[in-house]
């Protein structure tokens, strides 16, 4: 099966071209309809693991076994002592997946949790304000992404993300909610999220001061904001699609943040990890909504939105035979980092460095983005992409970062973020949505912090 698909991946080899362009690529009138999205209409894969599906979070499962450090910190990649808030949430994901299904069991679990959250509460913070972007995962020192020690700021995307899962656990494994409490009560929140409830990250300039600017762009930054919800935080205007515009691709119209790169200084780039992500933990629903019918979405524009981005990549392959399943990944070699988009800076099919370097070789069919559809969205399309990924693995490292679009092989990377999403997939086939409430009950950050309509209250507890 796999060499059947790397055939398919070598049928074009990805051309930059303006979103205009693109726009006149669509399919034909036989192929779709302008503005048709199928995708509304799929069902979910939700059911037991099979015996493939079994071994596949297994082998993700490996990269944990690998990359766990005594401090109780996970590698964010294979055998490099050094992790970010985001990655820390995926290693979460990954325990929760593994004891959920199986692979570990309830003591195991409950040690790695436990382990986990000590190393957390034990973090120095940026500027004594939040976690750092980055910590060595030996140490537990502050560091810079050369694993250097040193404070660089702070991410509200990841700390975003980390929430989730941290509530996330609270809710499964009620025993360790005090030390996560503990943890997310020294968090000093005023700088991250605004009254107004826009989300802020902090950088070091030039002087050595910090700086703090606005982040986030669609889909991330909703995403991101409903951790901060689910903790009472207000993230009014961080919630909010807006500004956003749509482009025609393929036949969709893909929506995308109206914000100009070259004013604001952030890529506007749409890829699949967000709506991914907001899709197993959330089931597109709002962040407090404890619903369990997974048919229905309380929030609807997050749904469609994500029903978009998956067509005009489907839409891709019917029209030139390339598999696609978009999202940012890791490399083996410089730049080792892209965002390899369905859009941003003002082109479709935009494969990005950080910087805003084109490097369309390093174009690839991501893992994590692929078999998040296939759970996602049962598709003929979608199984052709499960088979294409399936044997991406190393049996004793994990699965790989992705599949080259040109044809070349696999990315032979191992992440903590590929192999945890992978999990947390499986998972989600398995059970449905992944924030599943506990019973109600007045925990420690209650007592502690009072919800108000422009922020969070401290009070004696």
């Amino acid at each position: 099966m796999m060499r059947s698909s790397l055939r398919s991946f070598a049928l074009a080899v990805l051309v930059a071209l303006p979103a205009w362009a693109c726009a006149q690529q669509a399919l034909g009138q036989a192929d779709c309809k302008p503005g048709d999205v199928p995708a509304a209409r799929y069902e979910r894969r939700i059911g037991p693991l099979t015996d493939t599906e079994m071994q596949m979070a297994r082998i993700a499962w490996k990269y944990f076994e690998n990359n766990t450090q005594p401090s109780g910190l996970a590698n964010a990649v294979d055998n490099y002592p050094s992790s970010t808030m985001w990655d820390t949430a995926s290693y979460v994901g990954a325990i929760v997946a593994a004891h959920q299904l199986g692979i570990i069991n309830a003591q195991q679990a409950d040690q790695r949790l436990g382990k986990l959250v000590e190393a957390l509460g034990s973090l120095s913070f940026f500027r004594g304000e939040l976690p750092n972007k980055v910590y060595h995962t030996k140490t537990l020192e502050k560091v810079d992404y050369g694993n250097k020690p040193g404070e660089i700021g702070f991410s509200a995307l990841d700390l975003g993300r980390l929430l989730v899962w941290l509530k996330i656990v609270k809710e499964r494994y009620p025993q360790h909610a005090d030390g996560i409490d503990k943890f997310v009560l020294r968090w000093k929140f005023d700088n991250v999220v605004d009254r107004t409830g826009m989300m802020f990250g902090a950088l070091v300039g030039k002087d050595r001061k910090t700086e703090y600017v606005q982040e986030g762009r669609l889909g991330y930054e909703e995403y991101s904001a409903k951790g901060f919800e689910l903790w009472g935080v207000n993230t009014e205007l961080a919630s909010r699609a807006e500004p956003y515009s749509t482009l025609p691709i393929y036949c969709v119209e893909v929506p995308y943040d109206a914000r100009d790169p070259r004013k604001y200084y952030q890529h506007n780039y749409v890829v699949s990890e967000s709506y991914v992500l907001d899709g197993i933990e959330f089931n597109w629903d709002l962040a407090n909504d404890r619903g369990t019918d997974d048919a229905k979405h309380s929030h609807p524009w997050m749904a469609g939105f994500a029903h978009r981005v998956y067509q005009a990549q489907e839409n891709r392959f019917r029209a030139t035979g390339i598999l696609t399943a978009r999202s940012e990944h890791q490399l083996e070699q410089d730049p080792y980092f892209v965002y390899d988009t369905v859009f941003t800076d003002g082109y479709a099919w935009n494969t990005i460095t950080e910087a805003g370097k084109y490097v369309p070789e390093f174009a690839a069919v991501s893992l994590k983005a692929a078999l998040g559809m296939w759970a996602l969205w049962k598709s003929d399309y979608t199984d052709r992409l499960f088979n294409a990924i399936v044997n991406q693995r190393d049996p004793n490292r994990g699965f790989y970062e992705g599949v080259l679009e040109s044809g070349k092989g696999p990315i032979k990377a191992f992440t903590a973020n590929n192999n945890g999403i992978m999990l947390a997939t499986l998972l989600f086939k398995a059970q449905g949505k992944l924030l599943r409430w506990g019973p109600a009950h007045e925990s420690l950050w209650d007592r502690c912090r009072k919800p108000t309509p422009t922020g969070l209250e401290a009070r004696p507890c």
